[in-house]
């Protein structure tokens, strides 16, 4: 069953929304973006993540002391940072106790490559949190092994990206949202089904 991550939740129903829907994921924006949320927010929606669903914090730019530090005061074990340089930053995080989701663009293809020691790969599109879609049968810009897809995935298209790609994962923001930053319950619950097959 395909690996679902909603990102960028913001309030307590659209958390309580994706649980109910069964993701496996949730994310919370700590980057500079209309989906950042504080640590005290992030503390109190992780609160309403069950055992068995992820809640992962979401990091672009920011130093590892910063990040293992906003982990630690929301709750958090899981984290999915944008812009990682080497095996000692992830490292540093294993240290600190975090599960590592590498995020890269897919215009680093190179970088796809690369090994850092990270737990999970997740490949985006050519800027990070765009919701630009790419090329998915490029096989020289996915992993081998499980990764997860994202950039630009909708309800209308998640199902042709999974079967394209082989993505292991589907990771998506803006494609539920009605507006910038503003999940549309109607959006979350078509990709869930779309996801999923229903």
């Amino acid at each position: 069953m395909t690996f679902i991550k909603m990102c960028g939740l913001r309030d307590e129903a659209t958390v309580d929304l994706a649980v109910e829907l069964g993701v496996d994921a949730v994310g919370f924006v700590f980057a500079d973006s209309p989906r950042r949320v504080s640590a005290e927010e992030a503390t109190r929606l992780r609160s309403r993540v069950p055992d068995g669903t992820l809640a992962v914090g979401v990091y672009v730019k920011m130093a590892l002391d910063e990040i293992v530090a906003t982990a630690r005061a929301a709750g958090l074990d899981h984290v999915q940072v944008h812009d990682l340089r080497s095996a000692d930053d992830v490292r540093v995080l294993h240290e600190a106790g975090l599960t590592v989701i590498r995020a890269v663009n897919k215009s680093g293809a190179a970088s796809v490559s690369e090994d850092l020691g990270a737990d999970l790969l997740l490949v985006d599109g050519a800027v990070a949190g765009a919701g630009v879609t790419w090329d998915w049968q490029d096989r020289s810009a996915v992993p081998d092994g499980r990764w997860i897809l994202a950039g630009g995935l909708t309800p209308d298209n998640v199902a042709r990206a999974v079967a394209t790609s082989g993505a292991w994962g589907v990771d998506v923001s803006s494609g539920i949202e009605s507006g910038r930053g503003i999940k549309s319950p109607e959006l979350m619950t078509a990709f869930a089904h779309a996801v999923r097959g229903a």
